[in-house]
């Protein structure tokens, strides 16, 4: 996920933004949901009622986005649309940062160093609970 954030942020912007919502929009047609609701969550779109859906959020989103967004949308989709259709999905995600230049050895050693810490903490805190049980025994017993 954030090789792919940082090869969107690298996308230049160009075209239109009658182009790109056209573009944007056949291209959402053709992602499955699942892909769709990866590129809505990046995006911060999150259902309010159960009874919203996806795309429909998405394409409110997508009209009120200006030309930067929909390409980096448009690119976006476009990584996750081709890796579904390559037997080597992460194939097409490596091209993609080697083509903007994106250094994913450094993003997947913060991931790595993000995850350690989230464990580190967890454990602290499993352990600080009964630590404190423990110091709480000792006084009422004495």
């Amino acid at each position: 996920m954030r090789v792919l954030n940082a090869i969107v942020a690298a996308v230049p912007v160009r075209l239109m933004k009658r182009d790109l919502l056209f573009i944007v929009e056949r291209v959402a047609i053709m992602l499955e949901e699942r892909r769709l609701e990866v590129v809505a969550r990046n995006r911060g779109i999150k259902k309010a009622k159960e009874s919203d859906s996806i795309p429909k959020l998405f394409s409110a989103y997508i009209r009120k986005s200006d030309e930067d967004e929909l390409g980096r949308l448009l690119m976006e989709m476009v990584i996750l649309h081709a890796a579904r259709t390559q037997s080597d999905g992460g194939k097409v995600l490596k091209e993609a940062a080697e083509h903007y230049k994106v250094d994913t050895d450094a993003i997947a050693l913060k991931v790595k160093q993000e995850f350690a810490a989230k464990a580190k903490a967890q454990v602290a805190k499993k352990a600080s609970p009964k630590a404190q049980s423990k110091a709480t025994k000792k006084t009422t017993a004495a």
